[in-house]
């Protein structure tokens, strides 16, 4: 092959070799990110399981400062212990879920902290929906189930962490459900030691004032009779001495 042809065989492969790079970058950067959750080995039913969370930064020019997780079903923010994550971050829970949040991350770093379950439901697969927010208020939503995920037929889209669990070990039951913000337990209880008898209580003894006698007559009666009866005597020998004098 003459050099002036071997050489423009060569520029040309060149040129090919750059634009389809260019091209794999640019269909297989979004693709690449993405936000999972990880637990090795575990089983439906399993309790205090400790779960590892990732979420890769999309931005270029912020950094993430907090994710908020909406928790599957069988999931309480009860269950929910935080164990670690990015440095001054803070678990708090929220009516759906909970949230990890605190000073932003360098931008282009991924956000990854971990958290114990009190116990997995029993089920096959747990999904847990993550909304991840930027220090300049950008949000990336990864809440797509797997049919949605697809995007645009290349992987563009935004897929919930998913775990996937074996299935529970021989004899694992529920256990019982997590306390919440306010135990009706201790509120029930609380009523039986009050101070002040509940309204429907009688009083263990009889009323001091309202003494009754066997019959459950009063006694205020038989004590109205004997004093009219001393009185009418009274009036009879009064009368009898009156009509004496007088004779």
């Amino acid at each position: 092959m003459h050099r002036p042809n071997l050489v423009r065989n060569l520029r040309l492969t060149g040129a090919l070799s750059a634009a389809a790079l260019a091209i794999a970058v640019a269909t297989a950067g979004p693709a690449a990110a993405h936000a999972e959750v990880e637990a090795e080995g575990a089983r439906a039913l399993d309790q205090n399981v400790e779960l590892t969370f990732s979420a890769e930064s999309e931005s270029a020019s912020a950094g993430i400062s907090k994710l908020e997780v909406i928790l599957p079903k069988g999931i309480t923010p009860q269950d929910i212990t935080y164990e670690e994550g990015p440095k001054g971050w803070k678990l708090a829970p929220t009516g759906r879920g909970y949230t990890v949040s605190g000073p932003k991350l360098a931008v282009g770093e991924d956000a990854e902290y971990a958290v114990t379950v009190r116990q997995l439901p029993d089920a096959k697969e747990l999904v847990f929906k993550t909304l991840q927010t930027y220090s300049d208020g950008k949000v990336d939503r990864w809440i797509e189930l797997e049919e949605e995920a697809e995007g645009d037929g290349h992987g563009h889209g935004h897929p919930a962490p998913r775990l996937e669990l074996k299935a529970a070990a021989p004899g694992a039951k529920l256990v019982s459900p997590s306390p919440t913000d306010e135990p009706t337990t201790s509120a029930s209880s609380s009523a039986g030691t009050s101070d002040e008898p509940a309204a429907d209580e009688s009083p263990a003894e009889p009323v001091a004032d309202d003494p009754k006698d066997d019959d459950g007559m009063p006694m205020a009666v038989p004590l109205g009779i004997g004093a009219a009866v001393l009185v009418l005597g009274g009036g009879v020998w009064w009368f009898r001495n009156s009509r004496s004098g007088s004779a």
